[in-house]
């Protein structure tokens, strides 16, 4: 259980000025979220021997290898750019 004074303190250490019914208010809050871990702590012994996962279903990466290879037309994509020299993008300088 967490009390009024607790709050002050850690209001106090991150340099918050609270209210009283802020206070009140953070009190309740701050001992619900508690109690809530605690529920949590619970289950560590019910939890023993189950591998932890990220997702409730498994699944597979379904994406394409990542395989190298040349642009087929490479002249036409040249073409495409707004400015060109020779066979590379020339491109404004953005270091001095």
């Amino acid at each position: 259980m967490i009390d009024r004074e607790q709050v002050r303190h850690v209001a106090h250490l991150g340099r918050l000025q609270l209210t009283e019914a802020e206070e009140i208010s953070f009190t309740k809050q701050l001992d619900s979220i508690l109690d809530y871990f605690q529920q949590l702590n619970e289950l560590d012994p019910l939890l023993e021997g189950v591998e932890p996962t990220t997702r409730a279903v498994n699944t597979v990466n379904i994406t394409r290898p990542d395989i190298l290879k040349p642009f087929e037309d490479r002249e036409a994509l040249l073409n495409c750019a707004p400015d060109r020299e020779e066979d590379f993008f020339r491109v404004p300088q953005i270091m001095g």
